[in-house]
């Protein structure tokens, strides 16, 4: 596994350093357009600004109080720039940081491609050129498309194709084409880059992901249009007290109209977006997931459809070996004896797996042979065979096909349990091996996909959450049922193309669902950048990491219930401070409005309750309320409000009477507080 990369901390000095540069750098009215409550405030502390300049020069005695209420607006609006530029460095930070554990692939290039048998040099894979013929040794990542001019290896193409079994590739035929990526197991070869840089398989990934467009949340859209909704009615209704004040002879500026506004508008849901947004990544990251976007987290609150890719994500990656099947007259011992002695020469994950299976479950010591009278046959992708000579003994283990023609013996001439043996395994989507001793025939080894431990109670619970849990796969429908059925999935999606998932993943949003996709290999790229929530393992290829919008660096997809956990908390977080932030409104409309008339209408001094010194004082000390309120709710925004399965109507129960009638109280205890010390201070 890549190494795990630091985690930076909640507020990183030279996060914060660059965010106050970056909460400048927001003022510019087009990165404010996005949040219409912080853009109006932007706008309407310029026009503050100017009517201070100008009592400044005029002489007007307004100017004291003008300048604070501007000094106030600004505060509003850098404070939320700057919580937002803190969540998009966190986020950049945690990235770059991903980057920096990867290792650019190295490719040992021929300094003469006439002469294939002469020096190799190594240079990086982003430096071959069409034409470049370059040695792939086993254990090697072929660094570019090509085709294989020498040589015959087996390659795993899992991290391209999605498909987990290897296959062959050889110089000639139908079979000589490799995809940059892959990884030879064994033997070696020598390709030819026959893509120029620009046009390879990695390059049609990235055009795909490049192509995908991840939908808005319905949180987000619905939390959007009230926003907005909001700031237009308080607009008309702050628009419309101008006349009435006219009209009545009330002393009502342009300044105290543009301070109310701004203290009725959703103000503190719009600075505090962002803040709610970090605090989702950071409890993500002790949870040892690194999000990449604020928003992937809050859609994964609402995510109802599940899409796993099963290479690396819902197995290891490699088929491993996890039965021997005997023959009648030959014990399990004794195939595992066979099995064992034939593997020791077998470098590749499966012959790896044999050797573990046949210590660990049958308690064999690896044998001790006189190596002047032992022949080892190492494993060959020509022959698929590898194996011992044995002082006159012949031990072989391989694939059936293989280890037949090797016997010269025909299929229908083999034991009959040996044949139920191989089709059982073939039907159960697994790899039948074989293994002879001499010429005879001992067994079969059971080569498969393992599940992850875990894996099938965990999608229970997703089930339990209202998660469908898709499949996806290269693998064909025979061994993606089997696999489908062993790890409790919903459903499945056999012979997957990268296009197919994509394609998948579309109608299912065009049916308004949120879908949320796990993968590790470069062909999960365009379903993990279209998806809501994409969540990249570690263990996979940068380009799925690059893709998502998550990476998880522990690679344990069932991992999504913590992350659905936090992304609900998240909504819920959002939906509470959004119900307080309504309620404060609210609250400071019917707290200053009578402070604010009670001169031109005496008969509203029943309705100034708090009884606020003047109708300034009453304004000043609502908008340094509207300001340090934001302030006071970040804890709680960076805490959350604690996630519990309960119903809607609970939870708007709760939400009503915590945050609701706590935002209708608190306004009038906190302006009071601070008009008194306006009033002491004699600055309005």
């Amino acid at each position: 596994m890549a190494s795990k990369p630091k985690s930076q901390g909640l507020f990183d000095g030279k996060i914060l350093a660059t965010a106050a540069i970056d909460a400048l750098r927001k003022l510019d009215p087009r990165a404010l357009a996005k949040n219409p409550v912080i853009f109006v405030t932007e706008a309407v502390s310029l026009m503050v600004t100017l009517f201070f300049v100008r009592d400044l020069v005029t002489g007007n005695g307004s100017a004291m109080f003008s300048g604070q209420i501007a000094a106030w607006l600004w505060f509003t609006v850098l404070f939320a720039n700057f919580a937002e530029a803190v969540a998009e460095g966190r986020g950049k930070a945690q990235a770059d940081a991903l980057r920096r554990t990867r290792s650019d692939t190295r490719a040992k290039r021929y300094l003469d491609p006439e002469n294939l048998s002469g020096v190799v040099e190594g240079v990086n894979a982003l430096d071959l050129r069409l034409g470049d013929i370059v040695l792939v040794e086993a254990g090697d990542i072929i660094p570019g498309d090509g085709d294989i001019v020498e040589g015959v290896a087996s390659v795993n193409e899992s991290a391209i194709t999605g498909e987990s079994a290897p296959v062959i590739r050889e110089a000639g035929g139908d079979r000589s084409a490799v995809t940059g990526g892959t990884t030879v197991l064994s033997d070696f070869i020598k390709v030819k880059i026959t893509s120029a840089p620009g046009s390879t398989f990695i390059d049609r990934m990235i055009a795909l992901v490049e192509g995908a467009e991840r939908q808005k949340t319905p949180n987000e859209l619905a939390l959007s249009i009230l926003l907005s909704g909001l700031t237009i009615i308080f607009l008309i209704v702050c628009v419309t007290l101008w006349p009435l004040a006219k009209y009545s002879g009330a002393d009502l500026s342009a300044t105290v109209l543009i301070a109310l506004l701004v203290c009725l508008i959703p103000t503190t849901i719009g600075g505090l977006l962002s803040a709610i947004g970090i605090a989702g990544m950071d409890r993500l990251v002790r949870f040892n997931v690194i999000a990449t976007s604020g928003r992937a987290v809050e859609a994964a609150g609402d995510v109802d459809t599940l899409l796993l890719d099963k290479t690396g994500t819902i197995t290891f990656g490699n088929r491993m070996a996890t039965e021997l099947l005997p023959v009648d007259g030959v014990s399990a011992e004794a195939l595992a004896a066979a099995a064992l002695a034939s593997s020791l020469a077998d470098e590749t994950p499966e012959g790896r797996s044999i050797v573990a299976l046949a210590k660990g479950d049958f308690g064999l010591a690896e044998p001790k042979f006189d190596m002047a009278k032992t022949t080892v046959i190492p494993f060959s992708a020509q022959t698929r065979i590898s194996g011992l000579n044995v002082g006159g003994r012949s031990i072989r283990k391989g694939a059936i096909d293989s280890i037949l023609r090797y016997l010269k013996l025909p299929i229908e001439k083999t034991p009959l349990e040996f044949r139920q043996s191989v089709e059982r395994v073939a039907m159960s989507g697994g790899t039948p091996l074989a293994v002879a001793d001499d010429d005879r025939l001992m067994g079969v080894i059971h080569l498969k996909d393992v599940v992850k431990p875990g894996i099938k109670e965990r999608f229970a619970a997703m089930r339990a959450m209202g998660i469908r849990t898709v499949m996806v796969t290269g693998d064909n429908p025979v061994t993606a049922a089997a696999i489908a059925s062993e790890a409790g999935v919903d459903d499945f999606l056999a012979e997957a193309t990268p296009e197919d998932k994509l394609a998948f993943i579309r109608k299912e949003q065009f049916g308004g669902r949120l879908i949320a996709m796990c993968g590790d290999g470069t062909n999960d790229a365009p379903a993990l950048a279209q998806a809501d929530v994409g969540v990249a393992m570690q263990t996979g290829t940068q380009a799925a990491r690059e893709a998502g919008n998550m990476v998880d660096l522990d690679s344990n997809p069932t991992k999504l219930i913590e992350i659905v956990e936090i992304g609900k908390q998240l909504l819920m977080t959002r939906g509470s401070l959004t119900t307080f932030s309504i309620a404060n409104d609210v609250a400071k409309y019917f707290a200053i409005l009578p402070a604010m008339f009670v001169v031109t209408y005496p008969a509203l001094g029943a309705l100034n309750v708090m009884r606020l010194a003047s109708s300034q004082s009453a304004i000043l000390s609502a908008v340094i309320f509207n300001a340090l309120i934001i302030i006071a709710l970040i804890p709680l925004a960076l805490k959350g409000v604690a996630y519990r399965p309960v119903g809607a109507a609970a939870l708007l129960r709760r939400n009503l009477l915590i945050y609701g009638l706590g935002g209708l109280i608190l306004p009038f205890i906190g302006i009071k507080a601070i008009d008194l010390v306006v009033a002491a201070l004699h600055l309005a």
